[in-house]
């Protein structure tokens, strides 16, 4: 094994491990790959950046544009409602019918698209013929797979074999050579969900389920959280509106209706008044509610600048400067984690000469904003080399109460012996979540506990050093009074006479609100409406929602008057599962649209045009007729998959120069070779199956293509045949996170990660029974 071979299998045994945790994000890895080959010289520089221009690459983003443009000149809707006259109230003829029309759409279309085309009307079709929608949505999932296996531009990797031939000096794939397999796996792989892999999909008490399914209250256990709180006379929050309760950011409450002399105002604002006598009818938890109103039982005991002092003792202050580049800048800024990942508090912000000393959470980081902390020695100098700062300067206790006047934000509370707050840990007692206050320091028996932990456990007689407003802890004490009712009124006569409706959505597969807070969204400053439960692995969430971090699959619920929840409909990064109002799409463009797409398909099979240059012209056209303009072409491409490809491309060549590829190969033969070149194929598959559940499909492609390659030369066999395998092995159906199709539907299906496992492995190997079958017979070896 030469230096060259070490180098990269190094990148790749690298490349995987990223892949594989997702440290790092996969177009990163990507770039990553790209940059270590150029550097290291296992590819020239033209070589590194080549993937930019590949065939392939300018193939998949034109192609996403003309599948945007078919869907915005609604022909997909066309079809969608076209199938929903004909579906009937059978599971059997709903499951086939729907994944023959969700695999021939995906054949020329973009299989994330059709999925989230489709979702909505197969989750409607479920609810009108009273079939429960998992038994249904993992199926179209699957169906836009097993679609995409039918032509040249059914799916990525396709392109990326045909390319890799053609480079390899190989007859490439022509648009319809993969029919001959992939129309057959699509019929044979309906047959089999349709007669026999339904009955592994999850369903229990069929009655409990149908139920839940038509009313999403009982779906989402919304009434479990309902209570009603009363404002009782004198009440300290008498005369303060709703957000200065601290009821809904700082309890996490959502405040379904506000009941005053016998009239109910739903979802009331935040800048309503309270009233003595008022009724909230509310949604959260009440233990939570409990464990916050605590809180009022402490006690301020003493002037809290001397205790300051004698924590700058042992803790320094700073100021810091965020950099030009940082990529904080233009995000909420959250105590909590900041303490966490920087090991330092922060206890201000001053900006442009004005001071923010408490609510930091509502603001919005921008550059030049210079931070505030308070560390120790060690954790401050570990700051000199952060690059989110770009200056960084010692601050004195005089300077402090000079420029950001701190001490009148500081206070001393105790812990008294009969609180329910002792012997609990911070993070149980929700301090910092709730009203912004940051615990500098507890004392206790004498000794000084420094910026104490999560897990730290407060004791009777602690002394804790609170920077924050006294007048929070007021709110605290009218929170104490509220009264809790026996009587709750009738939740969902409140809905009905109020004009409310619910609404569930799951996040796009690319949805930029992945990985976002719920906090940062704002869903109900920006769209009027409230998120009132998050449906996540197989169970719901209704409380603490706002801290809680977006994921792929995530199902959410809305609560919201009828015309404000029509609004989500027009965010791009949720996928309405059941709208109260649908945007009627022009279909005009639909016969263009369609008949632009047939062109291209003509052009590619008389060969009139290579594929590239055919998408190309096609994706132009279709912004030149009106299907859709050039803004919503930029959103329709999938850039992170276009840079993931690009970046990889440089890989397989570096694997085929260096030997790596014909390395790999052979210690593939070493351990199949004696058993044929069927064992070897056999055994190619596996290892791209099984590849396909961990890493990103068209990286999987791009690393086992040159691998097939050199196998195909040394055993003397077809390399359209190996290359077949490669790209029909790649189909991802037995984990929801290996394509986005699949963890589209995880959400709206409640689905976990073994019922992918109990479908997607019998499945697997119907495709793999059915590739073993025909593979000789269409491209013998």
């Amino acid at each position: 094994m030469t230096f060259e071979i070490m180098l990269v299998l190094g990148i790749l045994f690298s490349c995987f491990i990223l892949f594989v945790t997702e440290w790092v994000r996969m177009d990163v890895v990507a770039l990553m790959v790209l940059s270590s080959l150029a550097i290291f010289g296992l590819v020239s520089p033209a070589e590194a950046i080549s993937g930019f221009s590949n065939p392939a690459v300018i193939t998949i983003w034109a192609m996403y544009i003309m599948s945007e443009g078919l869907t915005r000149a609604g022909i997909a809707d066309r079809i969608g409602n076209l199938v929903m006259r004909f579906s009937g109230r059978s599971e059997v003829r709903i499951i086939t019918i729907f994944m023959i029309t969700a695999g021939i759409l995906s054949a020329f279309m973009n299989n994330i698209a059709v999925a989230a085309l489709m979702l909505p009307v197969v989750i409607e079709v479920a609810r009108r013929s009273a079939i429960v929608s998992s038994r249904v949505l993992m199926p179209l999932a699957y169906a836009t797979l097993l679609g995409g296996l039918i032509t040249l531009i059914g799916t990525p990797p396709n392109l990326l074999v045909s390319i890799a031939l053609h480079e390899a000096g190989e007859t490439e794939f022509n648009f319809f050579d993969f029919a001959f397999i992939g129309v057959p796996i699509l019929l044979i792989g309906t047959a089999f969900v349709a007669l026999m892999g339904r009955h592994l999909l999850p369903i229990t008490d069929t009655t409990r389920l149908l139920e839940k399914q038509r009313n999403l209250h009982a779906e989402y256990g919304l009434q479990e959280r309902i209570f009603a709180l009363q404002v009782p006379a004198d009440a300290l929050l008498t005369g303060k509106t709703i957000v200065e309760s601290g009821m809904t950011w700082a309890a996490g409450l959502v405040i379904i209706a506000l009941t005053r002399g016998g009239r109910t105002e739903v979802l009331p604002r935040a800048n309503t008044v309270l009233q003595a006598g008022d009724i909230l009818l509310t949604q959260g938890r009440f233990d939570h509610f409990e464990r916050l109103r605590s809180w009022s039982t402490l006690k301020i005991e003493r002037e809290a600048p001397i205790l300051h002092e004698r924590l700058l003792i042992d803790n320094k202050l700073a100021e810091l400067t965020v950099a030009d580049h940082a990529s904080m800048i233009g995000k909420y800024l959250y105590h909590r984690e900041f303490r966490e990942y920087f090991g330092v508090n922060i206890l201000a912000i001053r900006r442009a000469g004005l001071v923010r000393r408490t609510r930091l959470a509502e603001m919005i980081i921008a550059k030049d904003d210079r931070l505030l902390v308070q560390g120790t020695p060690q954790a401050l100098a570990a700051l000199h080399d952060v690059s989110e700062f770009s200056a960084e300067a010692p601050v004195t206790p005089d300077e402090m109460r000079k420029n950001y006047q701190l001490d009148a934000r500081l206070f001393v509370l105790r812990v008294p012996n009969d609180t329910p707050l002792s012997n609990s840990t911070l993070a149980e007692n929700q301090l910092g979540d709730a009203f912004d206050f940051r615990l500098l320091g507890i004392f206790r028996g004498g000794e000084v506990l420094e910026s104490p932990v999560s897990e730290e456990i407060i004791q009777a007689g602690d002394l804790l050093l609170i920077q924050g407003r006294e007048s929070d802890l007021d709110m605290l004490r009218g929170l104490q009074q509220l009264e809790r009712l026996d009587d709750v009124p009738p939740y969902l006569d409140v809905f009905e006479q109020g004009g409310l409706d619910l609404v569930e959505a799951t996040l796009h597969p690319h949805s930029k609100f992945v990985g976002r807070r719920v906090e940062d969204l704002r869903f109900d400053e920006h769209y009027q409406v409230e998120l009132a439960a998050i449906w996540r692995t197989g169970k719901p969430h209704r409380s603490s929602l706002r801290t809680m971090t977006l994921q792929s699959g995530d199902g959410l619920l809305f609560v919201g008057p009828k015309a404000r929840l029509a609004g989500l409909n027009e965010i791009e990064d949720l996928l309405i599962l059941n709208p109260v109002q649908v945007k009627p799409i022009n279909t005009r463009k639909a016969p263009l649209a369609g008949a632009l797409m047939l062109l291209v398909v003509a052009a590619v099979i008389m060969e009139l045009l290579p594929i590239s240059i055919a998408a190309i012209a096609g994706a132009t056209l279709m912004v030149l007729s009106g299907c859709l303009n050039m803004e919503q072409a930029h959103r329709a491409i999938e850039w992170r998959s276009i840079f993931l490809i690009a970046g990889m491309l440089p890989l397989g060549t570096a694997m085929q120069h260096t030997g790596a590829a014909t390395w790999l190969a052979q210690s593939m033969l070493d351990l199949l070779g004696p058993g044929g070149p069927w064992v070897v194929i056999s055994g190619l598959y596996v290892i791209t199956t099984l590849g396909a559940l961990i890493m990103p499909t068209v990286a999987l492609v791009l690393i086992m293509a040159p691998i097939a390659l050199t196998l195909s030369t040394t055993l003397g066999i077809s390399a359209q045949a190996v290359m077949m395998v490669v790209a029909i092995a790649a189909t991802s159906l037995a984990s929801p996170v290996a394509h986005p199709a699949n963890t589209l539907v995880m959400g709206p299906g409640g689905y976990r990660f073994i019922d992918y496992l109990k479908l997607g492995i019998p499945l697997t190997l119907v495709v793999a029974l059915v590739t073993a079958f025909l593979l000789p017979i269409f491209w013998p070896l």
